[in-house]
């Protein structure tokens, strides 16, 4: 006679495997594929053809009138050089990142996430958005002090970005999240606040083109940190996804950004004109002379 205890055992102990893999263990590996790689190479392109036709167009115009052409020639030739990395697999590095997952009745489990960091991208950030803000300063016409604090919160900003792209723990990361965050508020403040008070002592033509300009790269720098928050930070978009996303704001920000700033400028009457050690280097006064002994020496 079969005991009916017995046979039920029998059947749970065979019907319920134990499992012999601990799940987390595998690495999640968070790498570009041919959509990225395709679009770093589009947008090397771009960012080239428009740095050749800035200097083209810097070359058109007198040596006096060229500081805003060389500034926006400057950030798309960064670009250039950063997207060039980019696309051929340097500027590039790995971040890992574990991932807990807590139980109530079985042991922790981990997840290993490896995800491709650009480090490239912070290092032309790190250079082109002080030259794009130059471009706007000097257009509102800002004094010296509020450009200097402006540049230094903005590198705060790229820096800080960088730190937490590269960090491990979750809190950590989103403490020089947030540090970046405030440091481009300074730099929001300066730009919107007193930017549209002195642009406005300038003339009304200057005053509604800063507006207008300023706002449209403003919009643009505060999508930045939202794909950051959802690429680097929750890691909830693919690679593909974040550097189709970094290359259209790159390329409004600066490209286009930059044909509407020259066109519109040059169109000015009242263009800036810089002389002096600019336009004609350092004269007689102050230059160095190699050979020439002073007299009684």
């Amino acid at each position: 006679m079969i005991d009916p205890v017995e046979a039920f055992k029998h059947h749970s102990s065979a019907s319920v495997p134990m499992p012999t893999v601990i799940p987390g263990n595998t690495p999640i590996y968070q790498k570009a594929g041919e959509v990225g790689h395709r679009t770093l190479w589009v947008v090397f392109v771009i960012m080239l053809l428009s740095s050749l036709a800035f200097y083209i167009m810097a070359f058109r115009v007198p040596v006096q009138k060229r500081l805003f052409h060389i500034l926006t020639a400057f950030i798309t030739t960064f670009a250039t050089l950063s997207y060039y990395a980019m696309a051929i697999g340097d500027g590039v590095g790995e971040n890992k990142i574990l991932i807990k997952h807590s139980q109530k009745h079985f042991p922790d489990t981990y997840d290993t996430v490896y995800r491709e960091v650009y480090w490239a991208r912070y290092v032309d950030w790190s250079l082109t958005t002080p030259l794009l803000l130059l471009d706007l300063c000097f257009l509102a016409g800002l004094s010296g002090a509020s450009i200097l604090v402006a540049v230094v919160a903005d590198v705060i900003m790229i820096l800080t970005g960088l730190f937490a792209a590269f960090k491990v723990d979750e809190s950590p990361k989103w403490g020089w999240y947030a540090m970046a965050c405030i440091a481009y508020l300074v730099v929001v403040y300066q730009l919107a606040i007193n930017g549209r008070q002195t642009a406005k002592a300038k003339d009304n033509k200057t005053a509604t083109f800063f507006a207008a300009i300023g706002g449209f790269t403003f919009i643009l720098w505060t999508i930045y940190p939202i794909i950051w928050g959802i690429a680097d930070g929750s890691r909830n978009i693919d690679v593909n996804a974040e550097i189709v996303g970094y290359a259209v704001l790159d390329v409004l920000a600066k490209p286009v950004f930059g044909f509407w700033l020259l066109f519109t400028h040059d169109n000015f009457s009242s263009s800036a004109s810089i002389d002096g050690f600019w336009a004609h280097g350092m004269g007689k006064e102050g230059t160095l002379r190699v050979g020439d002994d002073d007299e009684g020496a």
